[in-house]
């Protein structure tokens, strides 16, 4: 496990799990091969997490893809809870306390943070890669940015 808490270590070690992703995804194009193996390269690469993994669009609606962690919730409309959110915007919603967040879905009560990033690929917007902390206040800008770049190499390496 990378320390991307240690002071000015963040981007160093957001470079180096790039490498490690490209390297993982070097062979193989499929979807849910590489969502599968992201989710627990994540999960078990990044500190304080309890949830990674994906939601997939499906019509216009989130479907449960490939995760580590607790089960979660199945489908998440478009617009509702922080993943409705980020497909609905395609924007990277990232959320200090998910508890003072207007319409937060509580699929694990022990999350308190959450980053989510759209997954679009020629335009389209593919699901969302989510990550919970029980941890308030977990994801910070350096983090943001280093986990964009690690679902940019996952789009770019996956066919989707």
């Amino acid at each position: 496990m990378i320390d991307l808490n240690a002071s000015g270590a963040g981007l160093d070690g957001y470079a180096l799990l790039a490498a490690q992703v490209q390297a993982l995804f070097a062979d193989e194009r499929d979807f849910t091969a590489n969502a599968a193996q992201f989710s627990a390269f994540v999960y078990h690469q990044i500190e304080d997490l309890n949830w990674a993994g994906f939601y997939i669009n499906r019509d216009e609606q989130l479907v449960l893809g490939p995760f580590q962690g607790q089960v979660a919730c199945v489908r998440i409309p478009f617009g509702k809870g922080v993943c409705g959110t980020a497909a609905a915007t395609r924007q990277t919603q990232r959320v200090e306390d998910v508890h003072a967040f207007a319409g937060h879905i509580a699929c694990d009560s022990a999350s308190n943070s959450e980053l989510v990033i759209p997954l679009i690929k020629e335009g389209r917007l593919v699901g969302v890669l989510d990550l919970d902390s029980p941890t308030v206040g977990r994801f910070s800008e350096a983090d943001q940015a280093g986990l964009e770049q690690l679902a940019a190499i996952f789009l770019q390496l996956t066919d989707c």
